[in-house]
């Protein structure tokens, strides 16, 4: 993963015309089984997110390639799961991964459908719901409406740090054109903010220990 990086990154950032397809591929094989684990997806999504937020990349054209990228190879996974049945469980390559998938399983029953959808953003068992969906012969019709609306979402997410990040500094080179006091009055609402935060945070944490204290008496 250390290696695939900065090849990727350097590759996406001289070939900006051919950036969607490469992140729709790495999201693809991100989704897939056991290859998920040495694609960094999620670093690559969050630099596309700051190249997005600096015009540098064409935001609809990531978003359109990684959600259809993310779609597949969930796709994938399922249909894997579908074929290979209950035997893919004893399988040699998911042997390290049985207590994860024992995990998904259990998350699957509880949950259902459901579980396909919050399951992408559930990093224990996300490598796994889509091959337990399978071996578990849920419809395709759930499976696939619950697969492409959590592509729809799980890509924005993973692009939105990025270029936000991208935006802040934007906003904080522009501020540095601003008077020193419309600054000092900008520090200081962040400061109150975060002190009345901060405020009611230990209070919260307060009441719970008094609480809890009441509950639990010392002998």
């Amino acid at each position: 993963m250390d290696v695939l990086f900065p090849a990727i990154a350097d590759f996406i950032a001289r070939h900006h015309e051919a950036a969607g397809i490469v992140l729709g591929v790495v999201t693809l094989l991100e989704a897939v089984v056991l290859l998920g684990a040495f694609i960094p997806a999620t670093a690559l999504m969050v630099m596309a997110g700051g190249l997005i937020a600096a015009g540098v990349l064409d935001g609809w054209t990531v978003l359109a390639f990684c959600v259809a990228g993310a779609f597949l190879g969930d796709a994938i996974s399922y249909l894997l799961g579908r074929k290979l049945g209950p035997r893919a469980l004893r399988h040699s390559a998911l042997a390290r991964h049985r207590r994860a998938i024992a995990r998904t399983r259990l998350f699957m029953r509880r949950h259902g459908p459901v579980a396909i959808f919050f399951g992408r953003f559930f990093g224990p068992v996300r490598a796994f719901v889509p091959l337990v969906a399978g071996i578990l012969q849920m419809s395709r019709t759930r499976f696939q409406i619950a697969n492409v609306v959590s592509a729809a979402l799980w890509v924005p997410i993973m692009l939105a740090p990025g270029y936000f990040a991208a935006k802040g500094l934007a906003q904080l080179e522009a501020l540095g054109e601003a008077d020193g006091l419309t600054i000092a009055m900008i520090v200081a609402a962040v400061l109150v903010v975060g002190g009345v935060v901060a405020w009611r945070v230990m209070a919260v944490r307060m009441r719970n220990r008094a609480a809890a204290a009441a509950l639990c008496p010392a002998e």
